[in-house]
């Protein structure tokens, strides 16, 4: 017999069934793309199985199932993709499909229909379509990608941005410094220090980063591993209407679904493609080779101002540490164009400045801290 505490937990999750059923159908009708108007439509046929599992336990509670209004979230969603198209709100359904499984948890009834599992892979269907088609159409989408993935890829990106931070924060602190009126031999100090300080946090942080995502990436492989082991029927679907949504047939994705999961050796690394994005060979790369070029390409960019002081003091190191840093920042700001498709020159020129900008506040503020302290 079911306890007060049940029915209510019932009709909870019959809400949130019902919810996803009316956002779905939504995101169908706002869907210009065929292919993916029919993985939606599949998507609320499993919801709408749910729903049905969870009134017919009210049923046997004696309880009746209660009139369903859509929630404000479902109203505002389904109003958003009508409006925006089903790409702008697919991040969004994500994390609560990540919460719905989450909800499931425990859920004894839940679990036995595999409604956890299935609640799971809903929502890694609409983590790939977030990351990959955003609701545009096949053509369009390879077009815009084709586009982007000329013009730079992450290791530029990181390369640049970690020696831009290197210049930037140690031009800073060397013209603080300087400005509150130290040794040269202080400001040397204070320069190499800042250098080794900022390049060793930008290596730890980098280290990290990569090693809580190759864990990260780990973990979710032995889910699917598990996953493939226990519930194959369930993989190959949510494989097939992944492949529906690129644009294949209905009965071509199931068949290459099928086809790709039946041999042992290549359907941890097909799922973990398809469904997680996850390369199984590189699983986000080194830790140690991210961390050691992350330090080395920040000390690249703090080494420029600081190196004018090893040689030159007073006035002279100051007006060539900033000269360099000048040219630096243009150099870093030109770079930059290679991702962003802009003129050289212009995105060089605007670096430049902000940079010299920031400089000269810090090298005010050590004026003004080094007057009053000195007395």
């Amino acid at each position: 017999m079911a306890s007060k505490s049940d029915v209510v937990r019932y009709r909870e999750n019959l809400k949130a069934e019902r919810d996803a059923i009316a956002l779905y159908e939504r995101l169908a009708e706002a869907e210009p793309n065929p292919d993916l108007t029919a993985v939606y439509h599949k998507l609320a046929d499993t919801e709408r199985r749910h729903a049905a599992a969870w009134e017919a336990k009210l049923r046997a509670a004696g309880e009746l199932a209660p009139a369903y209004g859509p929630s404000w979230r479902t109203r505002v969603l389904g109003w958003l993709a009508q409006r925006l198209g089903p790409g702008f709100v697919l991040p969004t359904i994500v994390g609560l499909e990540q919460n719905a499984s989450n909800d499931y948890r425990g859920q004894p009834e839940a679990e036995a229909q595999d409604m956890l599992v299935e609640e799971r892979s809903h929502a890694r269907i609409f983590g790939y379509l977030s990351r990959t088609t955003s609701g545009l159409e096949g053509s369009a989408l390879a077009r815009f990608e084709g586009r982007h993935r000329a013009t730079g890829g992450n290791a530029l990106r990181a390369g640049v941005l970690g020696a831009n931070d290197g210049l930037v924060s140690v031009f800073s602190l060397v013209m603080g410094v300087a400005g509150a009126g130290v040794s040269s031999r202080l400001i040397l100090l204070t320069g190499f220090a800042g250098l080794l300080a900022g390049a060793l946090s930008m290596a730890l942080g980098e280290w990290l980063s990569v090693q809580s995502s190759r864990e990260l990436y780990e973990h979710q492989l032995d889910i699917e591993r598990r996953e493939l082991n226990e519930l194959p029927e369930e993989e190959q679907a949510e494989l097939a209407l992944i492949y529906q949504a690129k644009g294949i047939a209905p009965e071509e994705a199931h068949a290459l679904a099928e086809r790709l999961l039946s041999d042992e050796a290549t359907a941890l690394d097909t799922l973990a493609r398809e469904e997680l994005g996850i390369d199984p060979q590189a699983l986000g790369g080194s830790a140690w080779e991210a961390a050691i070029t992350s330090f080395l390409l920040f000390a690249v960019g703090a080494i420029i101002p600081v190196l004018p002081y090893v040689f030159l003091t007073g006035t002279a190191g100051i007006i060539t540490s900033a000269a360099l840093s000048a040219v630096g920042l243009f150099t870093i700001g030109a770079a930059i164009t290679l991702m962003t498709g802009r003129r050289p020159v212009v995105s060089g020129m605007r670096q430049a400045l902000f940079g010299l900008a920031a400089a000269a506040i810090t090298f005010g503020v050590g004026r003004l801290i080094g007057v009053n302290v000195g007395g």
